[in-house]
């Protein structure tokens, strides 16, 4: 998934960066031979909390990831948005640490941190000089284990609000902010987990009763169903004996199994309309896509790149520079753990139908499907591929990121030369294939988002147009 930019905001471990770039060789002989491992330890506590370590002792800091393996996807229809819900109740004070003080001790010790929810997982983190590590171990532990005794109605109550706040910021009162989630309901079931935004319905959050909250965290929240990473200056004997000690007396939870899904698949065509306080019609284009680290994941991450993912993709160029019809064009491979989906967005000039658009994405699709791609195009996504993968080595935190993500998306932490490889293997004819297979004629889902009054500026049809055809 990058999603190209969408997805991959994980960061990628090992040495530091300026060292790594000294060992590596040029952009364009880079081989899934000559990628550096990443040097890390992991092992399992008795109560099934992992722990995964890598030193890092270039500068003098150290970073820890609390991953939980739950996101939105582990939610059920009626009772949606507690996994971003608890990513905001988790800093407002446990058993020993009273409201305020988590931010406050972690400041005072030149520390920084915050949390993130998405589809499938959410992430706590701390970043600080080496010598904060053992406070940022204790205060992760005692939110782990003893957050409970102190949560009551008047936190859930004020982030509740804190949550819906942030829903009308970012979905309700943006411009085209409810573009995803009116998507995502005709792409998925409405039991799929997946077939509601992270941050969850306005509806399920005002309903959430207390009790609800905390069986949730029950059941989710505890050391079988997390990794602590820790990555950066640290002695790993301590670091052991401190994980030990805060995190080994906190029992286990329940046993968490995880929902299968079959692949989405479309039967036809859907277009859809949206009024929204927007000054320009915005066409979003929507395809089933595959799951993260699945066999043709990286074949259309780079199908995306090439034909609407930046400044010199074939879409920006024929859109934004040559016709001018466009203020902007993007697409994403939306990869995750249980499905994915393609999505391209463009929006249209000042007195520009979305129809003159569609004709040229159409174009673009074509093209590429029945004379593939260059091998300049191809080359350029690898080397911003492999360029984005050193580049997030920069930190102690982006490696302490990606080798908790590595770990959970494939069961294995050092997984980057196998992840370079999937780029490095790539040729012209798999992004024609993936073209051919996943776009031409494949049903999709149109939305087009006009201003207030104006749905004549809809697309009502497409120049894309699917035969229904199975993938």
């Amino acid at each position: 998934m990058t999603a190209n930019s969408l997805r991959r905001a994980w960061g990628i471990a090992v040495l530091g960066t300026a060292a790594l770039l000294a060992q590596a060789p040029s952009a364009g002989s880079l081989s899934a031979q000559a990628a550096p491992s990443i040097p890390h330890e992991k092992y399992t506590l008795p109560n099934g909390l992992e722990v995964i370590l890598h030193v890092d002792r270039s500068v003098p800091i150290v970073a820890v990831e609390n991953f939980y393996k739950v996101g939105s996807g582990d939610e059920k229809p009626g009772r949606t948005g507690f996994a971003h819900l608890f990513e905001h109740v988790m800093f407002m004070g446990s058993q020993n640490v009273p409201v305020g003080k988590f931010d406050e001790w972690l400041e005072a010790a030149g520390a920084s941190n915050n949390g993130s929810t998405n589809f499938d997982r959410t992430n706590y983190y701390e970043t600080g000089p080496s010598n904060a590590l053992p406070l940022m171990l204790w205060l992760d532990a005692d939110r782990m284990g003893w957050l409970l005794p102190t949560m009551d109605q008047s936190k859930l109550d004020i982030q509740r609000d804190v949550v819906k706040n942030e829903r009308r910021q970012s979905y309700d009162n943006a411009p085209y902010g409810r573009a995803f989630e009116t998507i995502l309901p005709v792409m998925y079931p409405s039991n799929h987990p997946y077939s509601w935004p992270v941050i969850g319905s306005m509806t399920d959050l005002s309903a959430a009763a207390l009790d609800d909250v905390k069986g949730f965290f029950r059941q989710y929240y505890a050391p079988n169903n997390a990794t602590i990473t820790i990555a950066g200056d640290f002695n790993p004997d301590s670091a052991k004996a401190w994980v030990a000690k805060y995190f080994g007396h906190i029992p286990r939870g329940p046993a968490v199994t995880r929902p299968t899904v079959p692949a989405v698949r479309l039967t036809k065509d859907t277009m859809m309309v949206m009024e929204d306080r927007v000054q320009l019609p915005r066409a979003y284009y929507t395809w089933p896509g595959v799951r993260a680290y699945s066999e043709d994941d990286a074949a259309i991450d780079a199908l995306a790149d090439i034909l609407a993912n930046g400044k010199s993709s074939r879409l920006y160029r024929t859109l934004v520079y040559d016709k001018q019809i466009a203020q902007d064009v993007g697409m994403g491979n939306n990869s995750s753990k249980l499905d994915g989906m393609l999505m391209l967005t463009t929006t249209a000039k000042p007195n520009v139908h979305p129809r003159e658009l569609d004709v040229e994405v159409a174009k673009a699709i074509t093209e590429i499907a029945n004379n593939g791609v260059t091998e300049r195009e191809l080359t350029r996504v690898k080397n911003g591929m492999r360029a984005g993968t050193l580049d997030r080595l920069a930190s102690v935190l982006g490696k302490a990121t990606q080798l908790s993500a590595y770990n959970y998306f494939t069961g294995t932490p050092d997984y980057m030369a196998q992840d370079l490889a999937r780029y490095e293997r790539l040729t012209t004819a798999d992004v024609q294939r993936v073209a051919r297979r996943y776009l031409v004629s494949q049903p999709k889902i149109v939305l087009t988002v006009v201003p207030e009054g104006k749905k004549d500026l809809a697309l009502t049809s497409t120049a894309t147009t699917s035969n229904g055809g199975a993938r």
